[in-house]
Order: C-alpha cells, then structure tokens, then sequence
C-alpha cells in the first residue's frame, strides 16, 4: 500500500490530546516528532507532528497492530506494508522514529 492511499483511508488511532491514564512514548528527530500512548484497556494511539504523511501512516498501522496483537510490529512487517511506497530510505528512518518512541515507553 502506499502511504498517500493510506492517508485517504483515514487515520484511526490519531489523538489530538494527551490521554489520562495512559503510559506514554516519546520521540524526537529534527521536525518530526512523535508521542504514543498505551491505554489502559490495551489500545494504542498517537499524536505526532502533521508534516510527514510517512511517519502518520507508520504510526497509525503500528498503533492499530498493537490494539490487535499488543504487540508492535516489527520492521519488516512495516515495510511489507507499505511495500509499494518507493522511498524506502524515508521509510526506514521513520520507523526509526517509531522505534525510539516504543523504547521510551514508561
């Protein structure tokens, strides 16, 4: 899938405020930033900065993997994905993003 037809789907686990009770990832990489939340009743959801679609869309499949499995999913997993997204050099550092978010959560 590529990211564009992704975003046309909607995004379903982005939130606009911070929620109560939830433990809380953060992660910062120039402009891009990014916050998940793991609610108490095992779902997941994201805020992150608007600019880049990549990092909304890895986000967002990431949280909804969680809620399904509470698990994320790993790289590969990601990147079969969005297997038909041509810059995979953005991708990957995205999902860098999304894992020094996962490694922070407390």
């Amino acid at each position: 899938m590529k990211v564009s037809e992704y975003h046309r789907r909607g995004l379903k686990h982005f939130v606009d405020s911070e929620p109560r009770f939830a433990k809380k990832g953060e992660a910062r990489e120039g402009v891009h930033r990014l916050t998940l939340y793991i609610l108490p009743d095992g779902k997941c959801v994201f805020n992150a900065s608007r600019r880049c679609k990549k990092l909304l869309a890895i986000a967002d499949f990431a949280c909804d993997y969680y809620s399904l499995n509470g698990r994320f999913p790993p790289e590969d997993e990601i990147l079969e994905f969005f297997r038909e997204e041509k810059d995979r050099t953005k991708m990957k550092a995205r999902i860098e993003i999304l894992k020094k978010a996962i490694e922070s959560i407390a």
